[in-house]
């Protein structure tokens, strides 16, 4: 059975992303500064892109290596999450809260390899569990997951996420004139 269609506005019970993340007694690290000349993070329109996210802690890579050489799948995992928790805090600081993310739309996510590893979808559902998690399974963004040589900082794993942004409402905004 194919899924089923879903709207990126629709809420999920019980609460929100915010709400989920305190259930599940998650709390999100601060988030990476970049490392060269560029933003975090850039909103266009309804859709925030993040720059690439790295499983570092604070300045620090966390997971170095490549995977089914220096690292095992497991840790690649490990990686992937760490990566996704980073992602989650950089959309807070530019959102001010995550219940204004509608969906993830997009996740890439770029594993250094040893040229016979095999096993890239394992690694990158660290990553998208934890966004089922947060966001709700209904919710799974498209995903591309690809093995390369080498990443910034030896990483191990590096994430492309795009999210869908629900229009932040103006509480002082007059209502519409009816006609």
């Amino acid at each position: 059975m194919a899924p089923r269609p879903t709207s990126p506005t629709r809420r999920d019970p019980p609460g929100g992303p915010e709400r989920r993340l305190a259930r599940l007694g998650i709390e999100l690290p601060s988030p990476p500064e970049p490392f060269g000349a560029y933003v975090e993070s850039v909103q266009a329109g309804g859709l925030l892109f993040l720059t690439g996210m790295l499983p570092t802690e604070g300045r620090t890579a966390t997971f170095t290596g490549r995977v089914g050489a220096e690292l095992d799948p497991e840790q690649a995992r490990q990686a992937a999450r760490l990566a996704a928790l980073n992602a989650l805090a950089v959309a807070r600081q530019h959102l001010g809260s995550l219940d204004r993310v509608a969906r993830v739309v997009r996740l890439g996510v770029a594993i250094a390899t040893a040229g016979d590893f095999r096993e890239h979808p394992k690694v990158a559902d660290g990553a998208s569990e934890l966004f089922q998690e947060v966001f709700g399974a209904d919710r799974n963004p498209c995903r591309l997951v690809l093995g390369v040589a080498s990443l910034p900082l030896g990483a191990a794993v590096e994430l492309e996420v795009i999210f869908a942004v629900e229009e932040q409402q103006s509480r002082s905004a007059p209502p519409p004139a009816s006609r």
